[in-house]
């Protein structure tokens, strides 16, 4: 976030490990709160606006601190990025309360796929066969995470479904964003929009959280904010093509703390399902690298 533009690839690759630590533990808690680990079981409405709120005064603190001057901000933009993000963090805590964490956090791994597709309509891109492919690919795995079947199916999981669709606008808005606003200025306004979006949405389901449950919501807003400040500076030490499949650690540390703290151990339908998610999602992620290094869409295809 305050990062000099350093090329530094192990430091870029350890903090996109730590992103990845931070926002499994955000899941791991929100399932703990709608489970009633801490007390009687919050409403997901209630678990988001928890993040947001303690994100906020933490960042609105440094703000203050540092005297931040807010330099032309695109109002509209930033609204349109809070209530996507809003909605998908709202959808991801309520997934993880009811299917593993191993299962909501690979279908979340579909956002860059949605984004994809709602790029085509909305940013004019053109979409070649390897993209098509990767995103193919990535929702077949999520089909099969879905169960479909009239004993298997996991309604719960249309939750995480959602989530990735909201998430996947949410990076469009970001695009709008990306390279016209300092990163500070970005996660100060979309924490502020997302406190005052969750505020109102929550008012209807809240109910007076234990201590421990107040600890935990503090503790996931915390660890969102932790986790969006090593991803940036990541970002800023080192290419994205190199970082971003680190990205993927989070399902791995999600599973891990699913076992160890519930006892979850993912069956082979789970592990066929996110093997095949995160490939299509590494192929599109690899496709966008070589796009943004000028290579044409359809290089490596060969002859159709």
């Amino acid at each position: 976030m305050f990062a000099p533009r350093v090329q530094n690839t192990r430091l870029a690759i350890l903090l996109m490990v730590l992103a990845t630590v931070f926002i499994a533990a955000t899941t791991l808690l929100a399932k703990a709160i709608g489970t009633g680990r801490f007390g009687p079981p919050l409403h997901a409405l209630q678990v988001s606006h928890g993040r947001f709120l303690f994100a906020f005064l933490a960042i609105g603190f440094a703000a203050a601190t540092l005297r931040l001057r807010l330099e032309s901000p695109r109002w509209k933009v930033h609204a349109l990025r809070s209530l996507f993000g809003w909605a998908g963090v709202s959808l991801m805590f309520a997934a993880a309360a009811f299917i593993p964490l191993s299962d909501a956090t690979a279908i979340s791994f579909l956002n860059p796929v949605f984004a994809m597709l709602l790029a085509i309509p909305i940013l004019g891109e053109t979409v070649g066969r390897i993209r098509w492919s990767a995103a193919v690919i990535a929702l077949a795995g999520a089909m099969i995470l879905l169960r479909p079947g009239p004993e298997t199916f996991q309604p719960a999981a249309l939750l995480a479904l959602g989530a990735a669709v909201m998430l996947g606008a949410e990076v469009i808005s970001i695009k709008f964003l990306s390279g016209r606003e300092g990163p500070f200025q970005i996660l100060l306004i979309n924490n502020g929009f997302g406190l005052c979006i969750a505020t109102l949405a929550v008012l209807p389901v809240w109910t007076p959280p234990t201590a421990a449950q107040w600890a935990a919501l503090a503790a996931i807003g915390l660890a969102m904010l932790t986790a969006q400040i090593c991803f940036v500076n990541a970002m800023a030490r080192a290419d994205a093509s190199l970082v971003a499949p680190f990205s993927y650690g989070t399902l791995v540390f999600a599973t891990l703390y699913d076992f160890a703290v519930f006892g979850v151990v993912p069956d082979a339908v789970s592990w066929l399902g996110a093997a095949i998610i995160v490939a299509g999602a590494a192929l599109l992620a690899w496709r966008e690298s070589r796009r943004r290094h000028g290579a044409p869409e359809n290089a490596a295809s060969g002859p159709p």
